[in-house]
């Protein structure tokens, strides 16, 4: 699982049937700060998360089917919680 910030949505006119009712992010993955960490992805979203959100990512396939409750989704990576914050000790 990983940390990401919501930059963006993708707009697809022709999707794979199975995901015709599901919205897909662009997630850049960041640190515990919020420092951009890695390259963009697309992430499948199951939180309701929009841009400039934190969220959290997972990126596995049986993982992702398993959320899904189905085996035929073409889906590695799934939004699974939007981070409301993050405490850590001093």
């Amino acid at each position: 699982m990983m940390l990401c910030k919501v930059t963006g949505t993708i707009v697809a006119t022709r999707k794979s049937e199975t995901l015709r009712a599901q919205k897909i992010l662009i997630v850049q993955p960041v640190d515990l700060a919020g420092a951009p960490g890695g390259r963009e992805i697309l992430a499948l979203d199951t939180a309701d998360a929009g841009t400039g959100d934190m969220v959290l990512v997972i990126q596995e396939g049986q993982a992702a089917a398993q959320l899904l409750r189905r085996n035929d989704v073409p889906v590695h990576s799934i939004v699974v919680a939007v981070v409301d914050g993050i405490d850590l000790p001093a």
